[in-house]
């Protein structure tokens, strides 16, 4: 018994120790990629002129903060197409501060395809892969808090720093028209292919009595749900959980989740894998609306106890997706604002 008992002791010490390095390593990487946004963003920021700083830069708490988009219109913030090559060049050197290699792919082939759209629709002056602005809030420094947003048409990414250690990056949305390009020169371009072919993989693995809990309609929703203008919020009926599922469909699952997680820098996205581990990997629900089918309307979610993730793909004949990543506490870094403020409060 005493033997067990100091295994057993051992054992949740070096659990504990592993936890703890593991926040601590998130941390520090949080950190270092607050050092390099900050460090980009003043780069950018000192290559602009009057006019352009007044276009980029908004108080920290300023309304336009959370008030992100993903339509075709007329922004504030500073344009691509009102800055310099080299501005252009430093615009794009702080959005690869906080995206992976795949997510600013990604962000770059949504861009490509507003050139896709204005060929299709007879030379639209509202389709430019120009058109996509940026915006700061507050002052970006070492040690400050302050954000940051990409945004036009199909890609709205928010970044939340505060206090120069901990980077939120969330509200994250990518969408793509056409979900797959069926003529021209970028013929065959599926820019949101993963989320749609595993999304499909893994309804169609579940039997058919897992089925009849994980679709939850038989038509799907017009959009993303958690899409702007709302407070990011848990979704019913949920559909089928993780604990439900065997292990290959997990396998799946997991792939899915990765597929989101992805698009962020990998220590930022370490910090979220791990909260989302800790909060039960086993009470993450998949739901599934619509046809099964390529080319018909369908939509599915990924929900857990802190995050949601949606893709939608239902118009233009199924031929337009849309995803959606949220966070039930800390859009925007709120969960760390409050903490923040809290202590400020406390330290006067």
């Amino acid at each position: 018994m005493a033997i067990y008992m100091k295994f057993s002791s051992l054992r949740n010490v070096l659990a504990l120790t592993t936890v703890l390095v593991f926040t601590s390593n998130a941390l520090l990487h949080a950190h270092d990629v607050a050092a390099e946004m900050s460090t980009a963003a003043q780069l950018l920021l000192k290559s602009l002129n009057e006019e352009q700083t007044k276009a980029i830069q908004f108080e920290f708490d300023d309304e336009l903060r959370k008030d992100w988009q993903f339509i075709p219109m007329e922004r504030k913030g500073l344009g691509m197409k009102a800055m310099k090559p080299h501005q252009r060049g430093l615009a794009l050197s702080l959005v690869q501060t906080g995206l992976s290699h795949h997510g600013f792919s990604t962000a770059m082939q949504v861009m490509a395809l507003e050139q896709v759209l204005h060929e299709m629709e007879n030379g639209s002056a509202k389709r430019d892969p120009a058109k996509y602005h940026l915006f700061l809030f507050g002052t970006p420094s070492a040690d400050a808090t302050w954000g940051w947003r990409i945004e036009g048409h199909h890609l709205s990414v928010s970044f939340t720093i505060v206090e120069g250690k901990q980077v939120a990056v969330v509200p994250a949305f990518f969408g793509a028209s056409p979900a797959e390009v069926r003529r021209g020169d970028l013929k065959g371009l599926r820019v949101l292919a993963q989320e749609e072919d595993l999304g499909r993989q893994l309804i169609k693995n579940l039997s058919v009595k897992q089925k009849e809990v994980a679709i939850i309609a038989v038509d799907a929703p017009d959009d993303v749900i958690n899409g702007p203008g709302r407070e990011a919020s848990p979704l019913s009926p949920a559909g089928i959980s993780s604990a439900d599922m065997n292990e290959a469909q997990q396998k799946m699952l997991r792939e899915l989740i990765e597929v989101y997680l992805g698009k962020v820098r990998g220590e930022l996205a370490d910090g979220d894998r791990k909260k989302i581990e800790e909060a039960g990997f086993e009470k993450i629900h998949f739901a599934w609306a619509g046809k099964i089918s390529p080319g018909e309307r369908h939509y599915y979610r990924i929900q857990g106890p802190t995050f949601i993730f949606e893709y939608d793909n239902t118009q233009n004949d199924a031929n337009h997706s849309h995803v959606v990543w949220r966070d039930f506490k800390n859009d925007f870094g709120a969960d760390w604002l409050k903490l923040h403020y809290e202590a400020t409060e406390h330290a006067k």
